[in-house]
């Protein structure tokens, strides 16, 4: 099964610890697998359009920033991301 790449993009402040602890509680109760890439240099979190931390992006397609999304919203966009990869048997429930 495919990994999805998940990028934190943030300056590495609680929020961004919470953010990193929802996507690895989501991730575990969707039954995929993320790869997790800590993004903390700002020339870098700008390049994603990037204009409030923290940052949560999708195969470097910045879904949400500025808050902390639930974990069941993570959920939803890891489901919805894993649907799409080709050749997945991933099925959301």
């Amino acid at each position: 099964m495919s990994r999805i790449q998940v990028q934190i993009l943030g300056p590495g402040c609680i929020n961004c610890k919470k953010l990193a602890e929802n996507v690895q509680e989501a991730a575990a109760q969707a039954g995929i697998e993320c790869e997790i890439e800590k993004i903390t240099d700002i020339t870098i979190m700008t390049r994603y359009g990037l204009t409030r931390t923290p940052g949560l992006a999708l195969y470097g397609d910045l879904k949400v920033q500025g808050r902390v999304p639930s974990v069941g919203e993570i959920k939803a966009l890891l489901e919805d991301e894993s649907s799409q990869l080709p050749g997945c048997s991933c099925s959301a429930s």
